[in-house]
């Protein structure tokens, strides 16, 4: 027999997974927004600014993590990437406006299936990568603290640019 007090605790359970869900396509919305002013911060005509040779142009920057972006969630909703690994960064056109195209479509890859997800499912369990076991909550917070991670230092980029980046978007 089920008990009052265990199908209150269950309730509860699923509204705490609901309101984590919601506040994660809120979150992706926000850095969506947070993104676009970093790439439309930087001058169209220092999208391949590399710092030191060795490193990812801005643009390149861009689209890494929007690759991953497409990567994790097509791992975390059990469906298949519409952009083959690692196809964006090494898209031919790295123009500004093509670059705000691909990570705006990215974006809204995230958004768009993270909102479609089943709060209920965020405690199960995936392999990303054929290797990094994790629930998918823990994996859309990793993804989220890719793109973040990226974003962040092409901060630097844009000052070297000429620009000044936006200020901080943490609400």
């Amino acid at each position: 027999m089920i008990t009052k007090n265990l199908i209150t605790s269950i309730l509860l359970l699923l509204f705490c997974y609901t309101i984590n869900a919601q506040s994660s396509v809120a979150d992706w919305q926000r850095a969506k927004a947070y993104t676009m002013e970093y790439l439309e911060a930087m001058p169209a005509d220092k999208y391949d600014l590399k710092p030191t040779p060795e490193m990812r142009s801005f643009a390149q920057q861009m689209l890494h993590f929007t690759d991953a972006n497409y990567g994790f969630t097509a791992a975390i909703a059990g469906i298949e990437s519409p952009v083959g690994f690692g196809a964006s960064e090494k898209a031919e056109d790295q123009s500004k406006a093509n670059v705000i195209k691909l990570v705006m479509a990215g974006y809204d890859f995230v958004i768009d299936n993270i909102g479609k997800m089943e709060a209920s499912k965020m405690n199960e369990k995936i392999t990303l990568f054929g290797r990094f076991e994790m629930t998918k909550a823990e994996a859309i917070a990793k993804m989220f603290e890719h793109q973040t991670h990226h974003r962040g230092q092409t901060t630097v980029y844009i000052r070297l640019g000429g620009a000044t980046p936006p200020q901080e978007k943490l609400f």
